[in-house]
């Protein structure tokens, strides 16, 4: 069964540090980008950051203004998201995603579709 699972995520208090994982059974993560995104109920998802295959290129982080970083350890199959000085504003449900394209190599991008989703998992943070 192929799934990409999320973990990690809580209550911080502002100014607090989470560090989310996504752990990939089923699929070599190596084969995909990464994404993390986040929805706060009624409005849209938003990308944060992304991770190409390899690593080497990372897109994304305007919302999170370096606060956020992306990580990746192919070896483990997993994708990390450490997020610092957490603000309440960061409050939302967190997913993961994994896609690859056929015209697109060693990239990642938040124009193109990620097919693989997580569940999500909530994120609160407390002023």
């Amino acid at each position: 069964q192929l799934q990409l699972v999320e973990s990690g995520g809580g209550l911080a208090q502002s100014g607090g540090s989470l560090r989310l994982s996504c752990a990939a059974s089923g699929l070599t993560l190596r084969d995909y980008a990464v994404a993390w995104f986040r929805q706060v109920p009624g409005k849209e998802r938003q990308g944060i950051l992304c991770i190409s295959q390899s690593g080497t290129n990372i897109q994304g982080g305007d919302s999170v203004k370096d606060r956020f970083t992306i990580s990746r350890d192919n070896a483990k199959n997993t994708v990390s998201l450490q997020m610092n000085n957490l603000q309440p504003e960061d409050t939302a449900v967190y997913f993961c995603a994994a896609g690859r394209w056929d015209y697109v190599h060693d990239f990642c991008t938040f124009g193109l579709i990620y097919e693989k989703w997580g569940q999500g998992i909530q994120v609160t943070v407390s002023s």
